[in-house]
């Protein structure tokens, strides 16, 4: 089996001197170069093309997430590792973005190094442990954030005849629940159903439990 070719990019000479040492005593890794910057990085990730890319992502000049945007879209076969020394979570969506496949703290195990290198080269993803909250808050985040543009073109009104009507309430129930007229209430379901594009009352009920409507409807 080839080894995993490996490029290592930090500006900090003894980091990459002490990664390379590391990643010498296993005979499945072969560090093919270094760089020192991100302009650096691209220029010989293109060169050499290696398998994997080790990089800071905090460098002078280029950063390392531009670098790692430059490497991945040239080189879609090349993965990107970025090392960060502190877990900031606008740090790691802008890596993600930009297509870095790993992404973990440099105080990280020597094993667990490895074994990140070893996975996205197999095509897979790493993320550091202490990560995971932060990407699962996001995609949370996004979650909600999506859910609520569905809405967006309903008043909070209407949102709550919404809600009711995914609880099987009738008009005049609603109505009641509301202390609206049923009248009224029937002019809100046909604004719904026309704003959101549904046929019935079933649809508008199916919809509003598909998309959470109960966390976007408040009742004062």
């Amino acid at each position: 089996m080839n080894p995993i070719r490996i490029l290592l990019a930090d500006d900090h000479e003894v980091v990459r001197l002490g990664i390379r040492a590391l990643l010498q005593q296993h005979s499945t890794m072969q560090v093919v170069g270094e760089a020192s910057n991100g302009e650096e990085a691209v220029q010989k990730a293109l060169s050499i093309r290696p398998d994997v890319v080790v990089m800071d992502i905090r460098m002078p000049g280029m950063s390392g997430v531009d670098a790692c945007r430059e490497i991945v879209t040239q080189l879609p076969e090349t993965r990107v590792v970025m090392l960060t020394t502190y877990a900031e979570d606008e740090l790691l969506f802008s890596a993600i973005r930009a297509g870095a496949t790993g992404y973990v703290l440099k105080r990280i195990g020597s094993n667990e190094l490895i074994h990140t290198i070893e996975s996205v080269a197999r095509g897979e993803s790493a993320l550091d442990p202490t990560l995971t909250a932060a990407v699962f808050r996001e995609v949370m985040q996004t979650e909600k954030t999506r859910e609520a543009s569905v809405f967006s073109e309903l008043s909070m009104q209407e949102l709550r005849v919404l809600s009711l009507i995914s609880d099987g309430l009738t008009n005049r129930e609603i109505a009641g629940r509301l202390f609206l007229g049923e009248g009224t209430v029937r002019n809100y379901v046909s604004s719904i159903l026309s704003k959101l594009g549904l046929s019935n009352r079933a649809e508008a009920a199916a919809f509003a439990v598909q998309h959470h409507v109960k966390d976007h409807a408040t009742f004062d």
